[in-house]
């Protein structure tokens, strides 16, 4: 039996729904882009006990405070486009014997809706517990008053401009500030499933089907999935970045930029007849006849890691041809049709700014992804 374990929000949904959540707030979608920066530099200086995507964690004091209810967020799963290729994709998998599998760093109600829409069974999804409406009643109006304070702060802050800044008041506020508090307590409850999380929840379900990580595939595209390809590709199995970004890119073996997931389905044949040997000849054949349009841009990148995570330093030395990456990633976007700036905390914006602008030390992507 074949094993296969999928990162939500890109690779099967172009949503971004936490974004998409806080732009239900007033001001919501700078407050999200502060906050998601606030969550890369604390991955990237490896703060103890914090996991890439704990941004879910840490919007969740203005959700509450702005009265957002857990049926929201179902809406806007409702509402949420699925990435081309990729119920196709999956049933051809589920059709042919495959385990298939989600581990999301995204909230359940969004996750749980997602994934049945495209064919996975929900004892095969690990997303992010979230009983919203229970947070809502357990707090009252005072426990809430420093969130409107801190929005105030938030809406003079610009990502990357005003990074010393976003640091020391947002470091105030859930490290000190919030300490011993009834929202802090509820903060606490919320444990997103990124990072080293996900290598958890991968791990459990390989345990559960008596499964080494060197039999199985993961596909990630984002900083919080960087953990488990890396587990993955160091334990021999196959970590594949789908649309990906400079965080998830050098710990993967292969990569596909494309608008339409079902552009893996020659690969995973592959894997079905003579496992990663002969993905790696199908993928370096494809790599050479190159890609059509903005679909079929195989690498194989071999697990090169050329990015330092914890310190920030990017160092783009793969052969990889990243302006595809970028015309995939783009394309395959909900708001594709969005200006440039409104890519500002989403993925598009992330791989344009990635093509276009140097990456040192410490300027890392804005946002989680």
């Amino acid at each position: 039996m074949n094993f296969i374990c999928f990162d939500l929000e890109g690779p099967l949904s172009p949503q971004d729904n936490a974004y998409e959540l806080m732009k239900l707030t007033p001001n919501g979608n700078h407050v999200f882009e502060v906050i998601s920066r606030y969550d890369d530099l604390l991955t990237l200086e490896g703060r103890e006990d914090y996991e890439p995507g704990d941004t879910l964690a840490l919007i969740v004091p203005f959700l509450i405070s702005h009265h957002i209810p857990e049926a929201a967020i179902t809406e806007l799963a409702q509402k949420a486009a699925l990435v081309n290729g990729a119920r196709e994709l999956i049933f051809g998998l589920n059709s042919r014997g495959w385990g298939v599998f989600c581990i999301s760093t995204g909230y359940e109600q969004f996750a749980g809706y997602i994934c049945h829409r495209v064919g996975i069974t929900a004892e095969n999804l690990a997303c992010t517990s979230f009983p919203l409406d229970q947070f809502h009643s357990s707090l009252t109006e005072d426990d809430l008053a420093p969130v409107a304070q801190l929005e105030q702060h938030i809406l003079a802050l610009e990502p990357m401009v005003n990074d010393p800044e976003i640091k020391e008041k947002l470091d105030h506020f859930f490290w000190h500030q919030l300490v011993g508090t009834n929202l802090g307590a509820v903060m606490g409850r919320v444990k997103p499933m990124g990072g080293s999380r996900k290598v958890t929840a991968l791990q459990r379900f390989a345990a559960a089907h008596d499964q080494p990580l060197s039999k199985i595939i993961v596909i990630g595209d984002s900083i919080t999935d960087f953990k488990m390809l890396k587990a993955v590709a160091e334990a021999g199995g196959l970590a594949i970045a789908f649309n990906a970004n400079e965080y998830a890119l050098p710990y993967a073996a292969m990569g596909l930029a494309s608008t339409d997931i079902s552009d893996l389905a020659p690969a995973l044949r592959s894997w079905e007849e003579g496992g990663k040997e002969a993905v790696e000849a199908m993928v370096r054949d494809e790599e050479q006849a190159g890609g059509k349009g903005d679909r079929g841009h195989f690498h194989w990148l071999g697990g090169r890691q050329d990015e330092d995570i914890s310190t920030g330093s990017v160092v783009a030395r793969t052969s990889l041809s990243r302006s595809a990456f970028t015309k995939g990633f783009a394309a395959s976007s909900a708001r594709r049709r969005a200006s440039w700036a409104d890519y500002a905390g989403n993925r598009g914006y992330r791989l344009w700014r990635y093509e276009h602008r140097p990456i040192v030390s410490g300027a890392a992507g804005v946002g989680r992804w």
